[in-house]
């Protein structure tokens, strides 16, 4: 376990939700503030001693120690429900670029000091009095508006040195990419259709999102300078077999003339509807290897979370209003030796019990460790989209940092549906569930028998009233046949319901207590640890996992 924390001197679990909430500020907030017995407060009382994300950084504190860790490593495991092998897993392929080998956080809490008090505390705070006095009417105009479009120039005018957005009508969604995902605006962002991880991701649990790529200039440059989109997209098919381990994969019809490439095998420069896999990047990156699994140096990545869409008929939509604007560009390329490296010193300052670090980049965003740079903006009380603060970027580490399953730092790319079905913007209605790689079972359909609910919580009501038995087992006949976006997508009443319960949270600017769009606190959850007394998870209910699906199936 790693030091730097205080742990509960308190039956942490024992205690209300309020008396938590009161314990939890005692620690971690400055003493100052808190002369008076804060167990004597209400909960209005107590919520309004929670300072505001910036407030903080005014006044020099930081408030949780252990960010990185997000709320569903709390959940109730029970010595039977592991919804943490989505995240976590110990490498059974030793050429995959991940080393981090934490699949025992499936088994136990292994956590620091500092971690084992939940810090998310606003996972305990009942809502209801709030989104009850928001309208359906108030909340669709809410998250009809568009907060996008005003941040590039409102970064420009405060001369903001880091990336700043560059992608016109984003807020539009679907509407701002051509059918193959290709950014109208002449940006070179693309757009890719991918299946949600579970659970935090699914609409049904308060967000919808989307992600898009884009590779550096010389992807989509032919060697005499001129740009290129079918030389694009090839060089995007290439990288897709280096992280689907395919010998070739099918694309949207490239001119191979214009290329100069045959690229299908077929002996002629015609239309190629495939491409087959080759050992070097073509056009102006012919002089770059493809690398199984790892990005080229300049990858950029572009992650919108937010709101969920309801439209006029109660379908879900991705929503105008964005929560969260999440950037990655990666700007250095590590060979598979100096990733190794890095891997085992995170897992040595685990094992010497020291908090995680930083490295703050100021306006280019934080430095993970591991050759990629993060940057994120977020909702201020208004509405408009501001800059995370250190605290809230840090946040963002623990998934795209110090964890076994993703890949080179990401999650959605290696997710993508294969081939030319994939180029496009993520559509939910066709998408099949099809398994992980190595499995029978459907994602979805396995992630609920493992998890025991349709969220980390199984606080998921709806998802368990759809798709389990009244005995508690999934129901694998309601199921069958149904799209991913019938899986798991909520009713236009819950979707309003959580979109309420994050308006909550934007009005109050209290994120780095937790940004989960709850209403009624979660049962399921841990307010603290307690190392003596935690259950641990048997072997049998611990999983090999590999985040890549099996389209094919």
């Amino acid at each position: 376990m790693r030091k730097g924390g205080i742990a509960p001197p308190f039956p942490y679990e024992q205690e209300t939700p309020m008396r938590r909430l009161a314990l939890c500020l005692a620690l971690t907030l400055p003493a100052t503030g808190f002369a008076q017995d804060l167990s004597s407060l209400d909960g209005a009382a107590l919520r309004a001693l929670r300072p505001a994300s910036e407030a903080l950084v005014a006044a020099g504190r930081r408030y949780n120690p252990e960010a990185p860790i997000p709320p569903q490593c709390y959940t109730r495991i029970e010595g039977r429900f592991n919804p943490c092998y989505v995240c976590h897993q110990t490498n059974e392929d030793a050429t995959r670029p991940n080393f981090m080998l934490d699949g025992g956080l499936q088994a136990e809490y292994a956590f620091s000091e500092a971690g084992l008090t939940n810090h998310h505390v606003n996972l305990f705070i009942d809502r209801s009095a709030e989104v009850a006095a928001i309208s359906d009417a108030e909340i669709r105009d809410w998250i009809g508006q568009d907060n996008y479009s005003g941040l590039a120039p409102r970064l420009a005018a405060e001369g903001f040195g880091g990336w700043v957005p560059d992608l016109a009508g984003y807020a539009e969604g679907a509407a701002a990419f051509d059918a193959r995902g290709l950014a109208l605006d002449g940006s070179w962002w693309v757009a890719f259709n991918y299946k949600p991880q579970p659970s935090t991701f699914w609409p049904t649990n308060g967000s919808t999102d989307d992600v898009l790529i884009r590779l550096p200039a010389p992807f989509y440059t032919l060697s005499d300078g001129r740009p290129s989109e079918d030389l694009y997209f090839a060089n995007l098919a290439l990288l897709e077999m280096a992280f689907q381990d395919l010998p070739e994969v099918t694309v949207p019809p490239l001119d191979e003339a214009a290329i100069g490439v045959d690229l299908d095998g077929d002996g002629t420069l015609g239309q190629a509807g495939r491409v087959l896999a080759r050992a070097s990047y073509l056009g102006g990156a012919a002089d770059k290897p493809v690398t199984r699994m790892l990005y080229p140096e300049g990858t950029e990545f572009l992650h919108s979370v937010r709101y969920v869409g309801v439209d006029p008929q109660g379908a879900i939509t991705v929503a105008r209003r964005m929560k969260e604007l999440r950037y990655m560009v990666k700007t250095r390329a590590l060979s598979i030796p100096q990733i190794a490296s890095r891997y085992g010193n995170e897992r040595q300052e685990k094992m010497d019990e020291n908090l995680p670090r930083y490295l703050d980049l100021g306006d280019k965003g934080m430095d993970n460790g591991q050759g990629w740079t993060l940057l994120a903006f977020i909702e201020d009380a208004s509405g408009a989209l501001r800059r995370q603060t250190n605290e809230e970027l840090f946040f963002c580490r623990g998934c795209h940092a110090s964890v076994g399953a993703n890949i080179d730092q990401t999650w959605a790319f290696p997710r993508k549906l294969t081939g030319a079905e994939g180029w496009g913007y993520i559509d939910l209605h066709v998408q099949r569930d099809v398994p992980n790689r190595g499995e029978a079972m459907g994602e979805i359909a396995q992630y609920l028998q493992r998890a025991g609910g349709g969220d980390e919580f199984r606080s998921n009501t709806e998802m368990r009233a759809r798709w389990f038995t009244p005995a508690g087992q999934v129901d694998h006949a309601a199921l069958a046949g149904k799209t991913v976006y019938e899986l798991i997508a909520p009713s236009a009443e819950r979707a309003l319901m959580l979109n309420k319960a994050y308006r909550v949270l934007v009005a109050e600017q209290s994120f780095v207590f937790g940004r989960d769009a709850t209403v009624t606190p979660p049962a399921n959850v841990h307010a603290g640890i307690d190392e003596a007394t935690a259950p641990t998870l048997p072997p049998e209910y611990r999983y090999r996992h590999d985040i890549r699906l099996d389209w094919a199936r």
